[in-house]
């Protein structure tokens, strides 16, 4: 076993049953945001988003992108500024989603019991910000 496996596997043990457990929650939602934006990227190019008329999201999804696995590899090597980043990200994404579906929304409140869409992610969003500081406290600085 290399150096640096032993790290990462001492990292892990070194966690609580249940920072493993929101760790390893962390790496599957962002994994899911990852491959959601790359297949919208792949289907509408740079232009994915355009329906969106504010700039700043179109350009903060598009970056997700990157950002979201960052955050997977940070989390994974169990990296503080991976929660920290984490966190940011899935405070602009839930803000995000809801501006953008806020009139859709008032139309048809029944858009919230969708399996995708504006409720798991603000569901997963409150997950990440309910556990990132427990998280915290129990990683190594």
């Amino acid at each position: 076993m290399s150096v640096g496996a032993g790290r990462l596997r001492s990292a892990w043990a070194d966690l609580p049953w249940w920072a493993r457990w929101v760790l390893a929650v962390y790496l599957v939602g962002f994994a899911q945001g990852t491959g959601a934006h790359i297949r919208d990227l792949m289907r509408g190019g740079i232009h994915a988003y355009s329906s969106v008329p504010q700039v700043w999201i179109q350009v903060f999804v598009i970056s997700l992108v990157v950002v979201d696995p960052l955050v997977v590899v940070l989390a994974a090597f169990v990296r503080r500024e991976g929660i920290w980043l984490a966190a940011g990200v899935m405070v602009l994404d839930v803000a995000a989603n809801w501006i953008v579906n806020w009139p859709a929304l008032q139309e048809d409140p029944a858009r919230l019991l969708r399996p995708v869409g504006v409720l798991p992610i603000t569901l997963f969003g409150v997950f990440v910000l309910a556990t990132a500081l427990p998280l915290l406290r129990v990683m190594r600085g």
